[in-house]
């Protein structure tokens, strides 16, 4: 051995037992949630078995958060297109209404008028068979 005091070497023993010596933690903390699962009314074994449900409702919320997505966009587009529509259905009414005017005799005179091309005076004559043969 060596040379030192029985306290020193009792000393040191006792540190190396303190070092080594650890605070055992629960396993578990001491919650409501842990206490009802292990002790209580549900017990892991029961929520293990039922976790394909919970699972297949989880699905079905996110195929129900989907399909609502998916109808607003629907709603969306056919506002966008209905609008669409009824000013397509303006434009069609102006640009009708536009070649009614345009196409009055009195507006094709003015037109042709440019051109050196007036309307006749006198009545077209009517053609019979007798005068096409000849």
């Amino acid at each position: 051995m060596s040379n030192r005091l029985r306290t020193e070497i009792q000393e040191e023993e006792a540190e190396k037992e303190i070092l080594v010596k650890e605070i055992p933690v629960p396993e578990n903390p001491e919650n409501f949630l842990t206490n009802l699962l292990s002790k209580g009314v549900i017990s892991t074994d029961a929520v293990t078995r039922a976790l394909p449900f919970v699972f297949y409702l989880a699905l079905l919320g996110m195929v129900y958060i989907a399909n609502r997505h998916v109808a607003e966009n629907n709603l969306r587009n056919i506002d966008k297109v209905s609008k669409e529509v009824k000013e397509l259905s303006w434009d069609f009414k102006t640009t009708k209404a536009d070649m009614a005017y345009k196409s009055t005799q009195t507006e094709v005179a003015k037109r042709v008028d440019t051109l050196g091309i007036t309307a006749p005076i006198e009545p077209p004559q009517k053609l019979t068979d007798a005068e096409v043969v000849k």
